[in-house]
Order: structure tokens, then C-alpha cells, then sequence
């Protein structure tokens, strides 16, 4: 209805309005309603229903009869009465991607390297936090690429991982390797990324008897680490490779204070 009346509803109609909701039943066709189609409008115009008003007023028990319980709840919320819940459903993620910029332009690779394994765990933790599982992954690094009295380098590798897997020690292992060959000596690098592609359901991996999987140890070594980290905050445990304060990490100096989430920063009131 919003739409046939752009010109008057700018695409908008408030149907909370009673007098509104009621005008909007009154003009629609029964057909018009989600879930109404031809064949069923043509039963229901046998019954005398021609609108959505005449749908909202019918008897629901009568609809549940002679089509179905989607009818009658159909039926029942025009007329206002909620028959389904709302639900935030968050669908999973088929890319996952950690990146941030350098606090300073890194030169040295076990620095790149640093970087990027914290990145890995990142996003491995999300990987594992929305069920799925990665076959592949992708590494890259680049410089600034805006001083033009700076040399430029972006590349990356890809990274096909041995078996679906979760697994930060894998991923930060072969992630590493992956940094080793994109890395060229006397550039200044900027920024990282780490990129999860494809990612599934543990059950969508379509593959033969002899496969390799991923052990069931590394799945209950994961859960601890996430479980320990939740408990008492993200970095308790991780990866050797990824160091508590990073002397590369973004500046912070500007960043917010956190008042309602962290003890030590709460305001002091003195009297």
C-alpha cells in the first residue's frame, strides 16, 4: 500500500494508527496479504471474504479448518492479536576478517609476523564463537600508499588449509608461512590482514572416507581457551607467538575512557 501511494506516503504508511491500519485492510485485496494465492483467494471469495478486513474479521477456527494453522495466525494478527514471537536470528558469517593498522610502520618480519597471529586468533575466536568451521584463508600486508615519497608493496597469499578447521595453532602457523612470502625486506608496512573464506557448518564439508579432519583434542583445546578467555578476558590465553602488550598496537591515546565497563577507569568524585 506504501508503495501504491508513493506520492502520498513517501513510501511510509504508520500502521499503529487504528484509524490507518483500518483504511489500509479496508482498500487491500485478501490476495494482497503475504501467504494468500490464487487458489486459496478463490476459496476464500466463495466464503464472501474479498479484503484483508474481511480476512481479520473471519472465523479463525473456520480458516484453521478448512486450510491450514498459517491461515488462521495470518488471519488472527490482521486482526491484532500476535500470534509469532519476533526472533534476532544472527546468520552466520560465510567471510570473517580482523585487520587494523600498525601503531608504526613495521619494517622487520617477526614484528608482520606478531601481527599477524593476533589477527589469526581474532578471527578464529569469531570463526568458533558462530559454529563454522575455514578451508581457506587469505594473509596480505601492505604499505602506506599515499606518501608518495614512500615505496609501495601490497601482495597476498592464500592459504588452503589441510582440513576444515577452527584450530588458532594451524591458522597461525600456516599464517606465518603465509607472511614469509609476501614479505620483502626494506619496506615499511602499515597494515595487515587476515581474511576466513568459505566458512561452514562442520557439517557442509562434503568429503571422501579418507580425508583428514580435525582431531578432536584441538576441538577440546579450543574450547578451553575460549572458555578461559571469556572467563577472565580476551589474551589470557594465546598463542606464544602473540605478545600481552604489543609494541606495534594502535595509539591510543584519544580513545575514550570506558566508564561503564572497566573498574579502574570509573569517575572519582571528591568532595
Amino acid at each position: 500500500m506504501a508503495k501504491r501511494l508513493l506520492s502520498q506516503t513517501d513510501g511510509v504508511i504508520d500502521i499503529t494508527d487504528p484509524v490507518k491500519r483500518d483504511w489500509v485492510l479496508r482498500n487491500s485485496k485478501a490476495s494482497d496479504v503475504w501467504g494468500i494465492g490464487r487458489k486459496m483467494n478463490a476459496h476464500l471469495e466463495a466464503m464472501g471474504i474479498y479484503t484483508a478486513m474481511d480476512l481479520a474479521r473471519a472465523d479463525a477456527r473456520t480458516l484453521r479448518q478448512k486450510f491450514s494453522v498459517v491461515v488462521e495466525k495470518t488471519a488472527r494478527e490482521l486482526g491484532g492479536t500476535p500470534c509469532l514471537e519476533l526472533e534476532d536470528v544472527e546468520m552466520a558469517k560465510h567471510e570473517i576478517c580482523s585487520s587494523r593498522m600498525f601503531g608504526e610502520r613495521l619494517s622487520d618480519l617477526p614484528s608482520i609476523k606478531q601481527a599477524v597471529a593476533t589477527y589469526v586468533g581474532r578471527a578464529a575466536q569469531k570463526l568458533r564463537a558462530q559454529g563454522s568451521l575455514c578451508k581457506r584463508m587469505r594473509v596480505s600486508i601492505r604499505t602506506g600508499m599515499f606518501n608518495p615519497n614512500e615505496a609501495h608493496h601490497a601482495q597476498g597469499a592464500l592459504v588452503e588449509l589441510p582440513y576444515p578447521t577452527c584450530d588458532t595453532l594451524l591458522m597461525t602457523r600456516l599464517a606465518s608461512q603465509a607472511v614469509e612470502q609476501v614479505f620483502r625486506p626494506g619496506f615499511r608496512y602499515s597494515k595487515a590482514e587476515v581474511l576466513l573464506m568459505g566458512l561452514r557448518a562442520p557439517g557442509d564439508f562434503s568429503g571422501d572416507l579418507f580425508a583428514a579432519r580435525q582431531p578432536p583434542t584441538r576441538d577440546r583445546a579450543m574450547q578451553v581457551m575460549d572458555d578461559i578467555n571469556q572467563r577472565w578476558g580476551r589474551g589470557t590465553l594465546r598463542v606464544a607467538s602473540v605478545p600481552l602488550v604489543p609494541a606495534w598496537g594502535m595509539k591510543r591515546e584519544m580513545m575514550s575512557q570506558s566508564y561503564t565497563t572497566r573498574i579502574d577507569q570509573l569517575w572519582t568524585i571528591r568532595g
